[in-house]
């Protein structure tokens, strides 16, 4: 369940970023591309150094445990016929240095039998190296339900922001977030089978409004075994057994031709979407929601 009311938990209210990260981030929305590519274009040349890959060990704030080995590879092929186009950016520890953006880039140089890699020096804190971490991953990266969550969980707890606050500074719907951050709640069994994909996150969203356990389970098993939709779990969850033992569990099915469908294309697009009168209205929350929605979509627009 959202619980965004610092202040009356006790947790004081402060400005969102590091000060170090304050200077990088010049407008609301956070952009981990604008942030390394400020990094990498301050930097003199001469302070970009070679380190060796085995002095390198993860940011222990990576979200990401599991890395696509496909794309790896293809990015080592790369890395072997082009070298390192960009030097990852790392923070000198008691031994050896904590990669704070590139980690990816570390894997996939390993791969491709490299023993060094340039890098970028930088003395971030704990807390910035944690923003930093989670925004690359968030933002770059091809993150399962389940660490897409949890990045978000993780960034709204040291941002200390309401949830509404963080899908602004996003650039994502109050609704997304909501929705992904709703699904830690449930049992671990359950959300091991949506990192593996086997859940989907329609059904997780359906599954993650209920309070009985072993109703989840009962429905995971329905949805494993048998395959059944996003819409025939939700017209389950209405049936007299499931809402005896979960009488908090509103409605979802509504009186309207479109709501599934919008439900679906809000959770694809990350934003707002109604359907009504004919017509599909797609909410924005900036110009860079809107590149991004333009992206998505494959549109292109001349300038």
């Amino acid at each position: 369940m959202e619980n965004n009311n610092f202040q009356e938990s006790g947790i004081p209210r402060r400005r969102a970023l590091g000060r170090g990260l304050e200077e990088l981030f010049n407008n609301e929305v956070l952009d981990y591309s604008a942030v390394e590519k400020k990094i990498v274009n301050e930097t003199p040349k001469e302070e970009i150094v070679n380190i060796r890959l085995d002095e390198l060990r993860s940011n222990p704030y990576q979200p990401r445990k599991v890395f696509d080995e496909e794309a790896l590879k293809e990015l080592s092929d790369s890395i072997k016929e082009h070298g390192v186009f960009q030097p990852i950016i790392v923070k000198k520890s008691i031994k050896g240095y904590e990669i704070i953006a590139g980690e990816r880039r570390v894997k996939a140089s390993r791969l491709a039998g490299l023993t060094e890699i340039p890098a970028i020096i930088r003395d971030f804190n704990d807390q910035e190296m944690m923003e930093i971490a989670l925004l690359e991953n968030l933002q770059r990266e091809n993150l399962n339900a389940i660490e897409e969550a949890t990045a978000y969980k993780k960034l709204q707890e040291t941002l200390q922001v309401t949830q509404e606050e963080l899908a602004q500074r996003l650039g994502k719907s109050r609704s997304h977030i909501t929705n992904m951050i709703g699904i830690l709640s449930l049992p671990q069994n359950i959300q091991d089978e949506i990192s593996k994909n086997n859940v989907s996150m329609g059904h997780a969203r359906v599954l993650s409004k209920l309070s009985d356990a072993s109703q989840q389970q009962t429905l995971l098993d329905k949805i494993i075994n048998e395959g059944i939709s996003v819409r025939e779990l939700e017209s389950l969850t209405q049936s007299p057994e499931v809402k005896k033992v979960n009488p908090q569990t509103k409605k979802t099915i509504q009186n309207t031709e479109y709501l599934y469908l919008q439900e679906e294309l809000s959770e694809k697009l990350g934003t707002k979407v109604v359907i009504k009168k004919n017509k599909i209205e797609i909410s924005f929350v900036n110009n860079n929601d809107l590149n991004r929605l333009l992206e998505y979509m494959n549109i292109e627009v001349e300038q």
